[in-house]
């Protein structure tokens, strides 16, 4: 692992967020659809300007229970290992915080958008991998169901932007019309994301969204109190902090991932190193929303994984490229890992509070060290803190 930079280590010994002109962390409602709009630097010559940031608090609070539609077609089947467990965690996972940055960096235009949806679905908890212990009471309890998303467009905004504003919303639908409970809860989730990613693909096409060398990545997270359940296209990428562990939850498509150039050598393709492997020389990534003209080669089809959330969870990292060309997995998490614990002990502490979460502070860091090392892309982040808010030992003392 890449040692930190000696002002990395002094920027997090601070503890506090950095806030630049250019990373800006603003409130916003909870039902809000975040959504990086278009932002250019001043003048050529790589301005670094900010485009959006927000945090968050989620609760188990009203969801929206999505209208149950037809039933929709069998889509190609996908692989997934889930450990069966006894008992729901999810008990002890009443809400999470939430913040995120979406800055232009060094491109002329932003291509990446964001989405933050609290509770986007409300259902039973035997529908997201809890309570399967044999007789459980707990099983038809109603779990909102939180959604995050991060999209870097190519080519252009269009595809980027009509996800975050759709997908989840199709998401929600598609479940609705996935009804077979026969097939288990997994296999559900399965086909209800892969056939959200291929129909938002359909509809980049008839409603016209973009021209045909426009696309975008898709990684997302749906999000229960003992669930975390992912979504793949691109090379976006999830990882978890569990305790001392950083795990990637997805796996970059890329043309050269064995199992993809495979693929598109089956199908007539080719992967031609041209500044990194890319697909007929053009596409660095193997499968993506959009980008009709490099069918059937580059693909909308999703990886999809289930992980059961612990009481070692620490947080959740979905980014842009913009910040994983430069950062590794491992280093990302160290980083995340010491604001997090560090900002709950002066919580705890009764220290006065700055106004910024500290899932805010972890993706204002992280997106500022981005840029120091020099990122070329856009850079979008979004921090999903795991860990129940705890309360300070003043306001137990106050209550009593």
């Amino acid at each position: 692992m890449e040692p930190l930079l000696e002002d990395e280590e002094q920027r997090l010994d601070r503890v506090d967020s950095l806030h630049e002109p250019d990373l800006t962390s603003t409130s916003s409602s909870l039902s809000s659809v975040f959504s990086a709009v278009d932002s250019r630097s001043a003048t050529s010559s790589g301005d670094i300007s900010g485009t959006s940031g927000s945090s968050g608090e989620i609760l188990t609070a009203d969801a929206v229970v999505p209208r149950l539609l037809e039933p929709a077609p069998a889509c190609e089947e996908l692989k997934a290992t889930v450990t069966a467990r006894q008992k729901c965690v999810g008990r002890n996972n009443k809400g999470v915080t939430w913040g995120f940055t979406s800055v232009i960096g060094r491109q002329r235009e932003m291509e990446d958008a964001v989405a933050v949806v609290p509770a986007f679905m409300s259902l039973t908890c035997d529908h997201v991998g809890g309570c399967t212990a044999p007789g459980s009471r707990t099983s038809p309890e109603i779990s909102p169901i939180h959604f995050f998303g991060v999209y870097d467009g190519h080519g252009g905004s269009q595809v980027a932007k009509f996800c975050a504003e759709r997908m989840h919303g199709v998401i929600a639908e598609e479940w609705d019309r996935e009804v077979d409970e026969s097939c288990g809860w997994q296999r559900r989730w399965e086909v209800a994301l892969s056939t959200s990613f291929e129909r938002a693909d359909s509809e980049v096409l008839t409603a016209a969204v973009a021209p045909e060398m426009v696309g975008s990545t898709a990684a997302i997270v749906v999000l229960s109190g003992c669930q975390i359940i992912t979504s793949n296209c691109g090379d976006s990428r999830v990882v978890l902090c569990r305790g001392t562990e950083t795990i990637a939850l997805t796996v970059d498509q890329k043309p050269d991932r064995q199992d993809e150039l495979m693929r598109i050598e089956r199908e007539g393709g080719r992967v031609i190193n041209w500044n990194g492997a890319r697909v007929f020389g053009v596409l660095a990534m193997s499968r993506a929303i959009g980008d009709r003209y490099l069918r059937p080669w580059v693909i909308p089809v999703p990886e999809v994984t289930f992980t059961n959330r612990t009481d070692d969870d620490e947080c959740l990292i979905i980014a842009s490229d913009g910040l994983w060309d430069v950062m590794s997995n491992e280093e990302a998490g160290e980083v995340a890992r010491r604001l997090l614990r560090r900002r709950r002990r002066r919580a705890l502490m009764g220290e006065v509070d700055d106004g910024v979460s500290p899932a805010q502070a972890v993706a204002d860091n992280l997106t500022a060290i981005a840029i120091g090392r020099n990122s070329s892309d856009n850079i979008s982040v979004i921090v999903v803190d795991l860990k129940p808010k705890r309360k300070s030992p003043s306001n137990a003392v106050k209550k009593r």
